[in-house]
């Protein structure tokens, strides 16, 4: 059998891979604490689920428009544009199923194969996937950390721009859970502007914060004329598994991605987008759903405060932590904080991703890291588990 050789370069999520390995470790008759998928254990608020119910009653199960809807995607603009400060129309929407086909359509419709696209890393694996599956070249730009969480390399981002022809920006980050300053952010969109960058900001988690106010880069100068926006209902309406977000582009990108979806999959399904415009009509449930996920938050936090040899901040977005475990590597004398999580899971039943899921580590680095989801754990199981983690570590 022969298969595309250009498949060699398609990478994949493997988080995926930990969420099996625990499967496996709980079917054994183990217990499991699952901090390893930025799933979620929470119901979608009853409203959209009705709403989806209606339509479909209502006959909406067959083809509709490519691009979306048309109350949906004046629903978004109106609910996004006003979020962001932007000046936004139907025509700039384009629905999709899910968040992460936004991706790969930025790639497909502003990058040729041999252009230079920078992206985070750690960060979302999607990224570096579609970049190299599609010829282009990867440009990595890494992130430092501070007792206030992590911050972009601003030198290394201006020194890699030149050769650069896309950006992908993921504020409020997965797998970090960190967010840009004001002036970080402004700077990352000064280098896009003189280097005439297209951007794709990634802001899946945009809604997903416990204080403060979310900032667009899209928003600031020069900036709305060449970005697009990856939008997403899965985080804000624990919709993860409905597969509906939208690209937010210029005109002319617009409707290069809604070509893409006459190609890939036709339109994103009607009742679903039904849902969907319900869900931006009364937002109200997601306020108990953030609620909850503060208190879990909070629970980690704490919790992984009492470890010893891991260090953590407080991160004011997102469901993730992403802890330095250093020094709690060093304790076992393992070579790899792969083995660490193996050994943790076996000895504690915790099960967590590491900094080698997100993205290739960069040949300098020397620190380990873990990233912790607290989205499909509730908190008594949260406090419980990292008790039995810390006390495994704390024996060695």
């Amino acid at each position: 059998m022969h298969l595309a050789t250009r498949l060699e370069q398609l990478g994949t999520e493997t988080a995926f891979a930990v969420s099996l390995a625990a499967a496996d470790w709980a079917a054994q008759g183990h217990r499991v604490y699952p901090f390893h998928l930025g799933d979620m254990n929470l119901p979608t608020p009853a409203n959209i689920v009705d709403a989806m119910n209606r339509a479909i009653a209502e006959g909406k199960t067959g083809y509709c428009p490519a691009a979306g809807i048309p109350e949906l995607r004046e629903a978004l603009a109106d609910n996004i544009g006003g979020d962001r400060g932007l000046s936004l129309s139907g025509a700039n929407i384009v629905v999709q199923p899910g968040g992460k086909p936004v991706i790969t359509k930025f790639v497909q419709t502003s990058m040729d194969p041999g252009d230079g696209v920078l992206y985070p890393n750690p960060g979302y694996p999607i990224y570096e996937s579609q970049v190299n599956y599609f010829g282009g070249r990867a440009m990595p730009y890494r992130y430092h950390e501070t007792d206030a969480g992590f911050r972009i390399d601003l030198d290394q981002l201006r020194e890699l721009a030149p050769q650069a022809r896309l950006l992908i920006y993921n504020n409020l980050q997965n797998p970090l859970g960190c967010e840009s300053t004001p002036d970080e952010m402004a700077e990352i969109a000064r280098i896009a502007v003189d280097h005439d960058l297209m951007v794709l900001s990634d802001e899946a988690y945009f809604e997903m914060r416990y204080s403060g106010t979310s900032t667009s880069i899209a928003s600031l100068p020069g900036m709305a004329e060449r970005t697009v926006i990856l939008y997403t209902f899965s985080k804000k309406f624990a919709m993860t598994g409905w597969r509906l977000g939208c690209a937010v582009a210029p005109e002319p990108i617009a409707q290069q991605i809604a070509k893409l979806n006459t190609n890939d999959e036709s339109c994103t399904t009607h009742f679903v987008q039904a849902a969907g415009v319900e869900a931006l009509r009364d937002p109200s449930g997601a306020a108990a759903l953030l609620a909850e996920l503060r208190q879990r938050r909070d629970a980690a936090v704490a919790a992984l405060a009492d470890v010893p040899g891991v260090h953590c901040a407080t991160p004011e977005a997102t469901f993730y932590l992403f802890p330095n475990v250093t020094e709690a590597v060093e304790r076992f004398g393992f070579d790899d904080v792969a083995e660490f999580a193996t050994a943790a899971l076996h000895e504690t039943g915790v099960s967590f991703c590491t900094r080698h899921h997100f993205g290739t580590r960069q040949p300098d680095e020397t620190a380990h890291y873990v990233r912790f989801a607290y989205s499909g754990i509730d908190a008594d199981d949260i406090t419980e588990g990292i008790g039995r983690l810390g006390d495994w570590i704390g024996s060695a």
